[in-house]
C-alpha cells in the first residue's frame, strides 16, 4: 500500500474505433469532467523542463521506475490557471505535487528566474526552489493535446482520451497560440489514460476492455522531446 496522494496510472494507444466504442460507453455511465467545454473537450499545453543531461528524458528510455517529470501547464490558451507540476513515476504508481502561478512568475521561471519561489509559503514552492537550483531545470519542449475526460467517484476514477498530440519545435513560448505544431502520434489516433487510487472497479474494468488496445509505457514528453535531439 502506498502513503496518501499516490495513485494507479494506465495508458493505452488506440485508435478511432475504439475511442468511438468506449466515449459511447463512458457518456452513459461517468460524467463528464467539470472543465470540459461544450465541445466535450478541453486544451492542455505543458512546458517541460529538464536538466543538463536531459534525465528526465533519458531515466524514461532506459525503462528506470523512480523518476521525475517538472513542467508548467495551461490550458485553453489563457493564463487564468497556471500550474506549476512536479509528476513523480515509481513503477505504476504517480505522485503529482502542484503549485497555482502567475504569468509572471511562468515567464520568470522560462527565462531561468525561480529566486520568487523562496518568497511563496507553500512547502511545495521551496521543494521546486531546490530542483531548480541543485538541476539546473531549463524549458525543453512544448506538448499539446486535447482532452475528453470522464470521472467516476468510487476511487476517485479519471478516463480520459488525449487527442491530436503535438509538439513545438524548439520554441518554449508557453503563452503563444499561433506557434507551429507537428503531429507526434503517427501509427494510433489518440492515448487513452486510466487514473484511479487503490483499485479500479471492475464496472469500469469491464467498459474499457478492448482486445486491440494494450497497455503501453508512454510518455507524451518523450514523444515530444525525440523531434528535439
Amino acid at each position: 500500500m502506498k502513503q496518501p496522494g499516490y495513485r494507479h496510472e494506465l495508458k493505452y494507444y488506440i485508435n478511432q474505433g475504439n475511442y468511438t466504442l468506449l466515449s459511447n460507453r463512458l457518456r452513459l455511465t461517468m460524467e463528464l469532467d467539470k472543465y470540459c467545454r461544450k465541445n466535450g473537450e478541453y486544451f492542455i499545453r505543458s512546458l517541460y523542463f529538464d536538466d543538463w543531461d536531459n534525465n528526465a528524458f533519458r531515466t524514461k528510455l532506459e525503462g528506470v521506475d523512480d523518476r521525475d517529470k517538472y513542467r508548467i501547464r495551461i490550458y485553453n490558451f489563457t493564463d487564468s490557471a497556471i500550474k506549476l507540476e512536479c509528476k513523480h513515476k515509481e513503477n505504476s504508481y504517480i505522485l503529482k505535487n502542484s503549485l497555482m502561478i502567475t504569468r509572471e512568475e511562468a515567464e520568470s521561471l522560462i527565462a531561468g528566474d525561480f529566486d520568487f519561489l523562496l518568497q511563496r509559503p507553500e512547502p511545495f514552492a521551496k521543494i521546486m526552489y531546490f530542483n531548480f537550483r541543485t538541476k539546473l531545470l531549463k524549458p525543453r519542449v512544448i506538448v499539446d493535446y486535447s482532452r475528453e475526460a470522464y470521472v467516476f467517484p468510487l476511487e476517485d476514477i479519471r478516463v480520459t482520451f488525449d487527442k491530436n498530440v503535438r509538439t513545438a519545435f524548439r520554441t518554449t513560448d508557453l503563452f503563444e497560440r499561433a506557434i507551429p505544431t507537428y503531429p507526434v502520434v503517427q501509427d494510433y489516433d489518440m492515448i487513452m489514460e486510466v487514473k484511479f487510487n487503490r483499485y479500479l472497479s471492475t464496472y469500469i474494468r469491464d467498459l474499457i476492455q478492448i482486445s486491440s488496445a494494450q497497455h503501453s509505457a508512454i510518455s507524451k514528453y518523450c514523444l515530444c522531446r525525440k523531434f528535439e535531439l
